[in-house]
C-alpha cells in the first residue's frame, strides 16, 4: 500500500478521465492535491478534503510562471494534459505537428522546469510524464503525430531522469494503450459510427475490454512512490504490445 501522507501532487488536465482518477487515487493514498485544468466548471466538482483547484492552461508560458506558488510546493507531477490527434504521415499539416508538439511536449517541459527547483531543494521529488503505447514502444496506424509527440516524451522522460537522479528526483513515464475517457468516447462519435468504432477499439485488445482510468491511476500512485523506480516506461496496455 502506497501511503503519499504529507506529500502534495499537481495534476494535469484533472478535470476529466485519466487525470481526474488520479487525483482521486492520489488522495486516498494520502496525498494533497493541487488539480488543474482549463475546464473550470468540471474541476469544480473535484473541491474537497485535501484537495485544492486552479485553473492552468498549460500551453500558456506565463500561466505556469504565474503560477509559481503552486508549482513550487509540488512534490509530485503528473502530466497528463495531451492530445490526439488522427491520421497518417500524408495527413499530417505542420499545424497539427505544431500544436501537438506545444501540448505534448513543450508544455510537459514547462511544468518538468517549474518543479524542479523545489524537488531540487527539498532532494525528493516524483515526475510522471504522460506517453502512450503509440509512441516508440509500438507503431499504430493513423496516430503519426500522435506516435511522433509521444515517442518524444519517453525521451523527455529518460533525459531528467538522468540528469537529476543524483538530487532525488525521480522520473517515467505511463504508456497506457486505448482506455475508456470521455476523450476517447468523443473521438468514436466524432467518427460517426459509435458502436462499429467502439467494437473495432475493444477487438484490437488482447485482454479483450478497454482500459479504466481508475487502473492508469493507480499505477500514477504506484510510480508517485516507488522511491527506486526512474527513467523508466510503464506500458499498461492489456498485452497490445506483447
Amino acid at each position: 500500500m502506497i501511503d503519499l501522507s504529507g506529500r502534495t501532487a499537481l495534476v494535469t488536465a484533472a478535470a476529466h478521465g485519466i487525470g481526474r482518477a488520479s487525483v482521486l487515487a492520489l488522495v486516498e493514498a494520502g496525498a494533497h492535491v493541487i488539480a488543474t485544468d482549463i475546464d473550470e466548471r468540471s474541476l469544480a466538482e473535484l473541491q474537497g478534503e485535501r484537495i485544492e483547484t486552479a485553473r492552468l492552461d498549460v500551453l500558456d508560458r506565463d500561466a505556469i510562471d504565474a503560477a509559481s506558488a503552486l508549482t513550487a510546493r509540488a512534490d509530485i507531477l503528473f502530466n497528463c494534459a495531451g492530445v490526439v490527434h488522427g491520421g497518417t504521415v500524408l495527413e499530417a499539416s505542420d499545424e497539427d505537428l505544431d500544436f501537438a508538439y506545444a501540448l505534448n511536449v513543450k508544455a510537459m517541459t514547462r511544468m518538468v522546469r517549474a518543479v524542479l527547483p523545489g524537488m531540487i531543494a527539498r532532494r525528493e521529488g516524483a515526475i510522471i510524464n504522460m506517453a502512450s503505447v503509440a509512441s516508440s514502444v509500438k507503431g499504430v496506424p493513423n496516430r503519426f503525430v500522435y506516435g511522433v509527440t509521444k515517442a518524444a516524451v519517453i525521451g523527455l522522460t529518460k533525459a531528467v531522469a538522468a540528469d537529476h537522479v543524483g538530487q532525488g528526483v525521480r522520473c517515467n513515464a505511463i504508456c497506457p494503450g486505448t482506455v475508456d475517457t470521455p476523450s476517447l468516447n468523443a473521438r468514436l462519435a466524432a467518427q460517426g459510427d459509435y458502436d462499429t468504432t467502439r467494437a473495432a477499439f475493444v477487438a484490437r485488445q488482447p485482454i479483450g475490454r478497454l482500459g479504466r482510468a481508475e487502473e492508469i491511476a493507480d499505477l500514477v500512485v504506484y510510480l508517485a512512490g516507488a522511491t527506486y523506480t526512474t527513467g523508466q516506461i510503464h506500458n499498461i496496455d492489456g498485452g497490445w504490445s506483447i
